[in-house]
């Protein structure tokens, strides 16, 4: 239930928020409302196998979730873009544990020891959240990152850069480093210099697109490792 909980975070607050629901989102409450209903909704997809019963907190993911991103498109906090984003990730996630620890699926005092539990028991979900955050997740992550230490400024996600051919770099260095084919690792970059980097366009545009490149293929290289022991 823990993990189930964690990747239906990521499916309705990362994968199903496309870029004209974000933009929609930023623009008008409307889209809030519609972000926080899918978020609701898929929530509930993954409870159903383990708690069905279970309305009541997902209803107060769905609710808390819809609150915070309410907030946040009323009032802009003047903080750098990648601490809004650090925060916000921060509060949905501690709104995820309070709910799962008033179910009584976790204990507050034995966090560290239930999700420890909850990652042996269900091996096969962590592959999947780990191959999930690899995706849009991470994407979003380095954007923010990528930005914020190379121009200052709030990402743009309509900068043309490569976000399929960079996902599948990733999925791809996790594979090998889970196999032990890390002689393979730096072959999974070279689809992505093939067929992005004429989108680089300017030094500043490159040397974003390298970041995002090399900071992708640590952070896969880093979930890979973690799969691996597993």
């Amino acid at each position: 239930m823990i993990i189930a909980m964690f990747l239906a975070h990521l499916v309705g607050d990362f994968i199903l928020q496309w870029d004209r629901l974000a933009q929609w989102k930023s623009r008008e409450l409307q889209g809030v409302l519609v972000h926080g209903l899918i978020v609701t909704a898929v929530t509930w997809l993954f409870a159903l196998p383990f708690a069905p019963g279970w309305w009541q907190g997902i209803l107060f993911i769905g609710i808390a979730h819809t609150t915070i991103d309410a907030l946040q498109w009323r009032y802009t906090l003047p903080i750098p873009s990648l601490l809004r984003f650090l925060l916000d990730q921060t509060l949905h996630l501690l709104v995820i544990i309070f709910a799962l620890a008033a179910g009584g699926y976790i204990q507050l005092t034995a966090l560290g020891h239930d999700l420890q539990a909850s990652f042996q028991d269900y091996y096969y979900l962590v592959f999947l959240l780990g191959y999930v955050f690899l995706t849009m997740p991470a994407w979003v992550l380095l954007k923010f990152v990528g930005y914020a230490l190379i121009k200052r400024t709030a990402p743009s996600f309509l900068d043309g850069s490569g976000k399929y051919m960079g996902m599948m770099e990733r999925l791809l260095v996790a594979t090998f480093v889970i196999m032990g084919q890390f002689i393979l690792v730096p072959l999974a970059a070279i689809p992505l210099l093939i067929m992005e980097w004429q989108h680089a366009g300017n030094k500043d545009r490159r040397t974003l697109f390298l970041f995002e490149m090399l900071a992708g293929a640590s952070l896969a290289i880093f979930v890979g490792l973690i799969l691996r022991t597993l």
